[in-house]
């Protein structure tokens, strides 16, 4: 029976994939990668031999009916990004609306995202928090920022390592800099860092030493103060 399934991948670590995604992996006929080489480590180190096809933000429009005409003919696909969940900020939103829309079964793993080890280290009030994602680069970021400011939520954003120290002075210039943050790169792997402190604590700290890896920044809510 034709079904699309969506497998949250290790977001550093490769043991941090779930048995049943193991098993799906194995059992499909077609595996969607965003990056075919960042999937194609992944499936080796499991001994998973399957035809991969690019499936990215590039060409997601171009190929979206030839992928849903193959899963209504009985065909079943998974669908990896190149870490965590496909479509928390990664590729899988058109073609999962899509699906439903045709009436083909979708069905979402359970497991690797990287907000949630994120939010839980970082030490800020979590009960409620607003995924942001990633702040758009020119058009539509102060605005944003503008509106931010005044989020009572724990926000998550997630961002690149070049840009890092450009977001954390946006954030002290729109939110202030003594708010709480927590800025965690390289989460599951061997040089995984959790900083914690104010915006401007933070900020200095990776303006002095510079960036690298995955990065998702929390940081703490309007207080009204």
């Amino acid at each position: 029976m034709s079904r699309l399934y969506l497998i949250p991948s290790p977001i550093g670590n490769l043991a941090d994939i779930t048995y049943r995604a193991v098993k799906v992996l194995e059992s499909v006929e077609l595996v969607l990668a965003e990056d075919t080489r960042t999937s194609g480590i992944l499936l080796k180190h499991y001994n998973i031999n399957k035809p991969v096809t690019p499936y990215h933000q590039h060409n997601e429009h171009k190929v979206l009916q030839h992928l849903v005409q193959q899963l209504q003919s009985g065909k079943q696909m998974a669908l990896l990004t190149d870490a965590g969940t496909p479509g928390v900020s990664d590729p899988g939103f058109l073609l999962v609306r899509e699906c439903i829309r045709e009436g083909v079964p979708v069905e979402c793993l359970p497991g690797a995202t990287a907000f949630v080890p994120a939010l839980v280290n970082s030490g800020i009030p979590m009960n409620r928090f607003a995924f942001e994602g990633f702040l758009p680069p020119k058009k539509g970021r102060h605005t944003l920022l503008t509106q931010l400011s005044t989020e009572e939520r724990c926000m998550v954003f997630y961002e690149s390592p070049h840009r890092l120290v450009k977001t954390l002075e946006d954030f002290i210039q729109y939110l202030g800099p003594d708010r709480q943050c927590c800025v965690s790169r390289e989460l599951t792997k061997m040089f995984e860092e959790n900083k914690r402190g104010t915006l401007r604590e933070v900020c200095d700290y990776f303006n002095e030493k510079g960036v690298k890896g995955e990065i998702v920044i929390i940081v703490e809510g309007f207080t009204g103060k």
